[in-house]
């Protein structure tokens, strides 16, 4: 338990958390998002995924990653509660805004 709060401790991590809340996206989504580079955001998605808070899925040479639905059923009170507070953050709903002009704009990372 004391690793799932250190890994929910750090800003970009929830920043993360954020858009996967919204559905799976791609390393080159939120790097997009979040202004940062593939090999930071990589490191966050790591730490995420080792303590099993999102998982993964291969499409082709995309990697597609989302929020472990196991993670959601083992944890509803916490996620409800984080669910809650992201609603009433401006960053992480600015961060959602950014991402739904993203999709929006047909843009993917296929068109890299």
């Amino acid at each position: 338990m004391d690793g799932l709060f250190k890994i929910l401790g750090d800003e970009n991590r929830l920043r993360i958390l954020n858009l996967l809340r919204k559905g799976e996206l791609c390393v080159c989504e939120i790097e997009l998002v979040l202004e940062t580079t593939q090999s930071n955001v990589s490191r966050h998605l790591g730490k995420l995924r080792n303590e099993k808070i999102i998982s993964f899925e291969k499409k082709a040479q995309w990697i597609y990653y989302r929020i472990n639905p196991d993670f959601i059923e083992n944890n509803k009170l916490l996620y409800d509660f984080m669910n809650e507070k992201m609603d009433q953050d401006v960053k992480l709903l600015q961060d959602l805004e950014k991402l739904r002009k993203h999709k929006e704009s047909g843009f993917t990372c296929k068109s890299l």
